[in-house]
């Protein structure tokens, strides 16, 4: 079973959940840049939530299924298509081979996730499939996929066949049937064009200028074209330290806002270093990484102070949230 690319799009890689396990030798997480969209598209189709799908950026590709598949696309709203028919997200769908999936116009957002029920099977570097572009490993051959490669597939779970055979008996003489149920509004949320994005005081909040942390939190930042998957470099009023000192390069993870001498921030994304050495002002709660990964260069977001408690809280309510989409299909089309 397999996916052939015959378009790809601006910037399509294969990505799971990351490649934990190795920071302390220098080498980066790296992973899907919205991990609640890709977990979600996985469950969809009966995946382990860390199987490899594929990350499709605002452009999206043509793609050809070489066989009956069944498939899930979540994430941004980029105008999916299949054989030229509007198609669903947040929903597993059955695709017969041959079927072609295509992206029209950006709506919303700007990642969607394509799973595929057995997952993307590319050879595991470091047990992670994700593509790591800088280093040039992981994924397929270690880059964004190209027009002509062909893009192997697991077999599906017990759960992902009986999805398969769900859906595979109502598509009659269709090339594709997708299911009339979604999860729950919130693992579906809609990309906002310029959100407000949660977050703590970092650990040298306090070594900013009180006028600074005030501007911090009220003030919009325009992600400009110097961003990518390590991190999105933000336009403001400029943040001002009281202190000018250098500082000891210090741990650094998804989310951490970092103000360099200039004053314009920097907030990290899914291939950020391992350690920095810019004072941290601020630390994107976890969840909330989703809409931060969906932001498009040019969009404005603000950022709201919150609570420890409170980022725990939201936190433990989208993995319930999680568990339930997870507990539901079991019980369902389960053994």
């Amino acid at each position: 079973m397999s996916l052939s690319i015959l378009r790809p799009g601006l910037l399509t890689t294969v990505q799971d959940l990351g490649r934990f396990g190795y920071q302390q030798d220098g080498i980066i997480v790296s992973g899907t840049m919205d991990a609640r969209a890709l977990r979600v598209a996985n469950l969809l189709v009966g995946n382990a939530e860390n199987a490899a799908g594929v990350e499709i950026t605002l452009l999206g590709p043509k793609i050809r299924f070489e066989a009956d598949l069944l498939i899930a696309l979540t994430g941004a709203h980029l105008s999916p298509t299949l054989d030229g028919r509007p198609v669903g997200q947040h929903r597993p769908v059955w695709v017969a081979a041959g079927t072609e999936l295509a992206f029209g116009a950006p709506v919303a957002g700007s990642r969607a996730y394509l799973a595929v029920a057995g997952g993307v099977a590319v050879a595991p570097v470091l047990g992670s499939r994700s593509t790591y572009l800088r280093a040039g490993f992981g994924g397929l051959h270690g880059r964004a996929l190209r027009s002509g490669d062909v893009i192997p597939c697991g077999a599906p779970t017990p759960v992902g066949r009986k999805l398969i055979a769900a859906l595979a008996t109502t598509a009659a003489s269709q090339s594709w049937a997708q299911a009339a149920w979604t999860p729950g509004p919130a693992l579906r949320p809609t990309p906002q064009p310029n959100p407000t994005i949660r977050a703590v005081a970092g650990p040298e909040y306090g070594e900013f200028m009180p006028e600074t942390q005030c501007a911090f939190w009220t003030q919009p930042f325009t992600v400009t074209p110097e961003a990518d998957r390590m991190g999105y470099r933000l336009q403001g009023l400029g943040l001002v330290r009281q202190t000018k000192g250098e500082m000891l390069s210090s741990a650094v993870t998804f989310g951490t806002v970092q103000v360099p001498a200039g004053g314009q921030p920097i907030v990290l994304m899914a291939d950020h270093q391992t350690t920095g050495g810019y004072p941290r002002i601020a630390q994107v709660i976890s969840a909330d990484f989703s809409a931060l990964a969906q932001v498009r260069l040019g969009q404005q977001l603000w950022f709201q102070e919150v609570s420890l408690y409170e980022a725990q809280a939201l936190y433990l309510a989208q993995e319930r949230a999680l568990r339930a989409l997870r507990r539901g299909i079991a019980t369902v089309f389960g053994s």
